[in-house]
């Protein structure tokens, strides 16, 4: 099969998904097969991405590169080695790189293992302008719930950037601060996205009723709806969902697809729903992560839990062996 032919999943059969053959890599570089890319990315090979996408990917949905772990540990160190492998080519071919981070407990993982890499390489990420996808209307940089706080507790107090830009949710007018933020994230190319998936198949607050693959603007005041909101009681982060905020400010579907590269982190059971429509659903708003199958650079991660309702195949297929 041809890459691109799965794009009606939803509706195939489980030997009809698009999946990578695999070749013995230990005849190439020493390598066994389905090989973690936390091994690959540390490998005296200097074109990481492109020999982990060519060479040690089970499965592949139309554009988007799969990964299964067997934890969330694994997942998040594997998943942070290939990032940060890309963010250093960025900065050692440009001399800086950006970067738009998510913020949520299913992406912990991620962080911590990043965090590790970014400190030892600590020149690399001072050439990383950072920025964030989504916060609440309402809430300042440093409130205890926004997204920013999350961030600089999970990643940046220890990792140095050049600079980080929060979106301010309690901008007097949040519609002007949508305006000023798309200005920054349009003044020069996204290097990568770390991001996530929601309950209802959101990336960043783009759920289904407001989801706009073509979207005009770069940066949105937007509704959240229910299935949203109720997610952030699900994480600990509100108590209720009358505590939640309705509105928020939100990167929109085109950022995700200009980026250079998306990184997708997924883990837990509460995801699995979302983890099978994006892989076996129709393309289109009604999953906004979709979006990820039509990038020529993206890659999914996922635990046991989130990828517990797919096909037995599909997980056969994307699993990778980790080291001992």
């Amino acid at each position: 099969m041809k890459q691109g032919e799965g794009r009606e999943l939803g509706n195939a059969k489980p030997h009809s998904y698009a999946i990578r053959v695999l070749f013995s890599l230990d005849r190439v570089f020493g390598l066994t097969k389905r090989t973690n890319p936390e091994v690959l990315a540390n490998s005296p090979h200097s074109n990481v991405v492109g020999f982990i996408r060519f060479f040690s990917m089970p499965l592949l949905v139309d554009q988007l590169n799969v990964f299964l772990y067997p934890d969330r540990a694994a997942m998040g160190r594997s998943a942070a080695a290939l990032a940060h492998a890309h963010v250093k080519t960025c900065v050692t071919s440009r001399g800086r790189a950006r970067v738009i981070l998510s913020s949520a407990p299913s992406q912990d993982d991620f962080y911590t293992a990043l965090a590790d890499l970014a400190e030892a390489e600590p020149a690399v990420w001072a050439a990383v302008e950072a920025y964030h996808m989504d916060d609440y209307v309402g809430l300042a940089p440093d409130h205890a719930q926004s997204f920013s706080r999350y961030l600089q507790e999970h990643f940046l107090h220890r990792v140095k950037v050049a600079a980080f830009h929060p979106i301010r949710g309690d901008a007097a007018d949040p519609e002007a601060e949508a305006k000023r933020y798309a200005a920054l994230l349009e003044s020069a190319p996204i290097d990568l996205i770390g991001m996530g998936i929601g309950e209802n198949g959101h990336i960043a607050f783009n759920d289904p009723p407001v989801a706009d693959f073509a979207d005009p603007v770069s940066v949105k005041v937007v509704e959240m709806d229910r299935i949203c909101r109720q997610q952030q009681v699900n994480d600990g982060c509100f108590p209720t969902i009358e505590a939640v905020p309705k509105q928020a400010i939100s990167v929109t579907l085109p950022v995700f697809a200009r980026a250079g590269m998306l990184s997708c982190h997924v883990p837990t059971t509460r995801k699995a729903d979302a983890v099978k429509a994006t892989l076996t659903g129709p393309v289109g708003p009604a999953c906004p992560a979709t979006l990820m199958r039509q990038h020529a650079n993206a890659f999914l991660h996922l635990d046991p839990a989130a990828a517990s309702l797919l096909p037995g195949e599909l997980r056969s297929a994307a699993s990778v062996v980790t080291p001992s």
